[in-house]
Formats: structure tokens, C-alpha cells, sequence
């Protein structure tokens, strides 16, 4: 059955309605202020465990893999069985596996440790908006909506500094430590404030052959790109794309699919708002994570300064993203992304020149420029996948935003760690292969600027949006 066990009544607690809040905001928070962190520290990691840099790029990656492998069924398994249950155990769990972060004597225990991180990532990320859904009342959902999507951004911009700041006064394990005492924090308020539990699916079955379809889709899929070009990275493309196709069709023809694709299959604005988003990460997603490189061992700055002059970007995003979604309600929704993106193609393919004598100055240009793009496009697609779906599937809607975001960001990734290993191998870098480095960055550049200008064409494709206003409708 579809009714939920436990509602909050109308009259829900003050206290209750901001802890709720409170928790979605850090679940919100952790994941992009985790990701844009670490990549600061990552030179340093990569000094301290002397690792080669396909296996450093897989301290991130195999974070957003889990994550997004874990996101679509925690989401479902949290209708099932209850939001508060699987945020709790999500909150403990990624508490957990961040201190044992901390204390890793070598890069092999950090990336399992990550992976098991993100397992508890994707579980409160996956519940934390759906709480405040239940919590807050309709006239004042949009606004708790607003906070926790700021959360987003504040973690974006504040992690290039903070992180830069931990990784070079105390050191990177610190900001494992600091992401371990918020979580801390967030248990307590679950555990002492949340009272009730929300079970929207309570009996229903739940998709394990196709949640196990999925997982293997994406792991193939990740393993075969930095493998690339061999025969077995070619395999494992070719094997993950199959498995994706296995998952659609087996989703299609389920009675209770662990994501919802009928929407893909009806609804236009939704499906090309959507492939939009997954170009759009999978183009600028990895940027921060090169230029960390670059910044770092071309222009020798410490963490603390690579994470100044990476911050200019979230924070232009920071900026510009609510007249962005203003814009939207007036503007026509693709028009404004549409713009964006081409504007973050342009600052791409500028990227694409660097060489070790460009200018710091020229560097934060193009991030200003990035940032801005970024900005016009995400608020406007965000509201365009929203507002193109009835009231009744904003929750699948939101899931799904969350799917294509950490898919298109282990996609930048997959890309990232393929141009490693062509141009570097598995090799640790140090000055002898600095000329092979820069020559990675400009190709990854030029590649992210090819897809940003072929995503123009998926946003303009989506129609208009202002005719509709389909979730209108109960």
C-alpha cells in the first residue's frame, strides 16, 4: 500500500520542523563539501602513501561510484522501511567510516573506507529532502526546500578553502575528522528531536535483481575507463553499457522498479531537463579535481592557496544561483540553462590553452566564468525537471536529480582517469612526467568543452515549460 504509516500532524512541533531542517541541511552539506575537500588534498595524499595517480583519482571516485550505486535504493528502501530509520543508520555509518578515514595506514584502507563512507552518504542524502517533505506543510516546504539546497552551495564553496586549510595547517586526515564530528552533531538531533517515522510504501517489495543490475552497470562501466585502451577496458565499457540497458528494460517492466522510468518515457521536459544535468556534470565536475593538480604542481601553491583560487567558482555559483531561479520563473526555463551552458563551454574550451606559464589571474577568470555558468544553468533545469512533474511524483522527481548529479560526477571522473592513464599510466607523478600531466588536463579540457556544446542542444530540446505547469495538479 501507497499510505504512509505515520504522518507529522499539522501542528508539528517548532522544534521538530527545525531539527528536521537542521539534518537535511548538513545531509545536504557533506556530500559536495566532502568531494570539493578532498580534491584539494589529494597532491598531498598522493605524496604521503606515494601512489600513482589513477590510484589517487580513485579516493574520489570510488566515493561518488558507491554513492550513486546506493542513492536510488536507499531511496526506496527508506519508503519501505522508514526515512528516520535509514537516515539514523546512514548518519552512523558515515560517521564511522569517516574517522576510520582518519587513521588509514595506506591508500588501499582509504578507498575502502571511502566506499563505505559513501554507502552512509548515500543513505541520509537520500532521505534527508524526503523528511522535510513530511515534516514542513505545503506553504512552507519551498522555503526549507530553498535552506537545504543553499546547504549545497555553502558546501561547494567552503570546501576548496576549509579543506585547503585543514590539509596544510593539521593535515588531510583532519578533514575526515571535521566531517565526522558533523555527523556527530546531525545523530544527535535525529536521535533526541525526530520523533516520529515515515514509511510512504510500508509492505511493498523491493528491487534487489534490479538494484544488483544497476550496481553492476556502474562498476563495470567506472572500471573500464581507466583501463582505456585496452581490450579489457573496452570490455568492461561495452559489458556496463549492456548491463544499462538490462536495467531499463527490466525497470520498465516492473510492478515495483527501484527508480521510476516511466517518466523518462512520457514526459519530455523531464527526460532532456535530465540528460542536461548528467552532460553538465559529467563536463565540469572533474574540473576542480585537475585543477587541483594543476594549481599544485605547476604553480607550486600550497593547499591553502589552491583552495583560494578554486573557490572562486562555487562562489560566483553561490552568487548568481538564486537570480538564475528567479529568471526561470519569468523566463522560459531551457532558454536560461541553455545559456549557461554554452557560457560554461566557453570557459572549458579557455581552459584548454593552459599551459605552465598561464596566469593565476587568467585561472580565476575562466572559474568566474565557469561559475556563472554553472549558476544559469542549475537552478532553471532544477526547477524545469520539478515543475514538469505532477505533485505526486516530486519525490521520484528529486531522487532522480540526485542520480543524474552523482552519475554526471562519476562520469567527469571515469573521463579524468582515462586521460591519466593514456597520457601518464600508472606511474607516480613528479617532475619527470609534469610535460604528460599538462597534456591530460588540456585534452580533459577540450573533451568537457565538446560535451558542454552538444548538452546546448539536449536543454533546448526539452520544449516549453511555462505552458505547462503540470504539478498544478494534485
Amino acid at each position: 500500500m501507497n499510505s504512509p504509516q505515520k504522518q507529522s500532524p499539522p501542528n508539528t512541533l517548532h522544534s521538530e520542523k527545525n531539527a528536521a531542517l537542521f539534518v537535511a541541511s548538513i545531509a545536504s552539506f557533506l556530500t559536495p563539501f566532502m568531494g570539493s575537500a578532498i580534491n584539494i588534498a589529494l597532491p598531498t595524499i598522493g605524496i604521503d602513501f606515494s601512489t600513482d595517480a589513477i590510484t589517487l583519482s580513485w579516493v574520489a571516485t570510488s566515493y561518488l561510484l558507491a554513492a550513486a550505486i546506493f542513492l536510488i535504493p536507499f531511496g526506496r528502501l527508506a519508503d519501505i522501511h522508514g526515512r528516520k530509520k535509514i537516515f539514523l543508520y546512514g548518519i552512523i555509518l558515515f560517521s564511522i567510516a569517516s574517522l576510520a578515514c582518519g587513521f588509514v595506514p595506506n591508500i588501499t584502507f582509504l578507498i575502502a573506507f571511502r566506499v563505505i563512507q559513501a554507502i552512509g552518504s548515500a543513505m541520509i542524502f537520500s532521505t534527508g529532502i524526503a523528511i522535510i517533505t513530511a515534516v514542513y506543510p505545503p506553504k512552507e516546504r519551498g522555503k526549507a526546500m530553498g535552506i537545504a539546497v543553499s546547504a549545497v552551495y555553502l558546501g561547494l564553496s567552503l570546501g576548496p578553502f576549509v579543506g585547503g586549510l585543514l590539509t596544510q595547517y593539521m593535515s588531510w586526515r583532519s578533514i575526515f575528522f571535521f566531517v565526522a564530528f558533523l555527523g556527530i552533531i546531525a545523530l544527535y538531533f535525529v536521535m533526541s528531536k525526530l520523533k516520529n517515522e515515515w514509511i510512504e510504501s510500508k509492505g511493498e517489495p523491493f528491487d534487489w535483481t534490479g538494484s544488483a543490475i544497476y550496481a553492476a552497470a556502474l562498476f563495470f562501466i567506472m572500471s573500464g575507463f581507466p583501463k582505456l585502451p585496452s581490450v579489457l577496458g573496452a570490455s568492461f565499457l561495452l559489458l556496463g553499457a549492456i548491463l544499462l540497458f538490462v536495467f531499463i528494460f527490466w525497470e520498465l517492466k516492473s510492478e515495483f522498479p527501484v527508480l521510476n522510468l516511466q517518466l523518462f518515457k512520457s514526459n519530455i521536459t523531464f527526460r532532456y531537463s535530465n540528460l542536461a544535468a548528467l552532460i553538465n556534470y559529467s563536463a565540469t565536475f572533474a574540473v576542480a579535481f585537475l585543477l587541483s593538480f594543476y594549481l599544485q604542481y605547476f604553480k607550486a601553491l600550497s593547499p591553502k592557496e589552491a583552495g583560494f583560487i578554486l573557490v572562486s567558482q562555487p562562489i560566483v555559483m553561490t552568487l548568481f544561483s538564486p537570480l538564475a531561479g528567479r529568471l526561470s520563473d519569468k523566463i522560459e526555463p531551457r532558454l536560461i540553462s541553455s545559456a549557461g551552458m554554452a557560457i560554461s563551454a566557453i570557459g572549458l574550451a579557455l581552459l584548454s590553452f593552459i599551459s605552465a606559464e598561464t596566469s593565476l589571474a587568467h585561472i580565476v577568470l575562466v572559474l568566474t566564468i565557469l561559475g556563472l555558468g554553472f549558476a544559469l544553468f542549475s537552478s532553471p533545469n532544477s526547477n524545469s525537471i520539478m515543475s514538469s512533474v505532477e505533485r505526486k511524483h516530486l519525490g521520484i522527481a528529486s531522487a532522480t536529480v540526485g542520480t543524474m548529479r552523482l552519475l554526471g560526477q562519476m562520469l567527469s571522473m571515469g573521463i579524468a582517469m582515462m586521460l591519466f592513464a593514456y597520457f601518464i599510466g600508472q606511474t607516480k607523478i613528479d617532475n619527470h612526467n609534469l610535460p604528460q600531466l599538462l597534456a591530460a588536463l588540456k585534452m580533459a579540457f577540450i573533451v568537457f568543452a565538446v560535451l558542454c556544446f552538444l548538452g546546448v542542444f539536449a536543454s533546448l530540446a526539452r520544449g516549453k515549460m511555462h505552458s505547462l505547469q503540470p504539478n498544478k495538479s494534485a
